[in-house]
């Protein structure tokens, strides 16, 4: 098993005083698609927040490569920023500029690279998703799947070790969806590069997942964790063996 990339110890999380997640514990193994599922209102896309930084936790570490990102501060802190890429369910493409303009926002805002290397990397990234020739269209004048393709060449810029998808399929006819989940493991196997990826899409969750946990929220806490065929199939619990077989709960 490779080294954990990233720590999640004893997180606990929530607003205003109430508690979403309760004291999760959890690791991400590098090179491995890494997803969070569970039931409406379970904290699934509240945990990514936490994972990236974006909140602060009520009490609980977040390391990733061993730096404590939820203590990091200043110049620690962007450099922890700088292995992680982050896509939003909405792609949040700037509707302004084209899709190489996208691309090249975060190495203009983050490297010193000239503007003949920036579109040559932009030119890269949008390669490796399947949209060479594609680098002047606006995100209006592409489809969903397309723009979501480009927001994960957007997150790949400045080349991360891991990559946040919030809801990738969200939106997608089958079809397209089963793309894009080909482009995520293929995107795995040949970079190497760590996806932990917020989903209830059970197809793309088969497809794509190497080791799921599953949020619950009765209990605000991960009641079952590991490769989603398993516990499909072997979960203990009826109610995640339901889940995974979209099955009605009659109680």
């Amino acid at each position: 098993m490779p080294s954990p990339l990233i720590r999640v110890e004893h997180l606990t999380a929530g607003w205003n005083g109430r508690v979403i997640l309760d004291d999760l514990s959890f690791e991400v193994f590098e090179g491995e698609v890494f997803v969070i599922l569970g039931g409406s209102g379970c904290g699934k896309s509240t945990l990514l927040k936490q994972m990236i930084g974006l909140y602060t936790p009520m009490s609980g570490h977040v390391r990733i490569d061993g730096d404590d990102i939820v203590t990091a501060r200043g110049a620690d802190r962007l450099r922890i920023l700088r292995k992680i890429g982050v896509t939003y369910q909405s792609g949040a493409l700037f509707g302004s500029m084209t899709l190489l303009e996208n691309i090249g926002l975060p190495l203009r805002e983050f490297t010193d690279l000239p503007e003949e290397a920036r579109i040559l990397v932009g030119r890269m990234k949008l390669k490796l998703v399947g949209l060479a020739g594609y680098e002047n269209h606006f995100p209006s004048e592409i489809s969903g799947g397309m723009q979501k393709r480009a927001a994960i060449a957007r997150a790949m810029a400045l080349d991360p070790r891991i990559l946040f998808l919030d809801e990738p399929s969200a939106g997608l006819d089958p079809v397209t969806s089963a793309g894009l989940d080909a482009l995520i493991r293929q995107l795995a196997e040949t970079l190497g590069v760590t996806f932990v990826i917020v989903t209830h899409e059970l197809p793309s969750i088969f497809a794509i997942a190497d080791r799921v946990i599953m949020l619950d929220a009765r209990t605000r806490t991960i009641v079952a964790t590991g490769p989603p065929a398993e516990l499909r199939d072997r979960a203990e619990d009826p109610w995640v063996r339901r889940f995974f077989n979209r099955e009605a709960d009659n109680g």
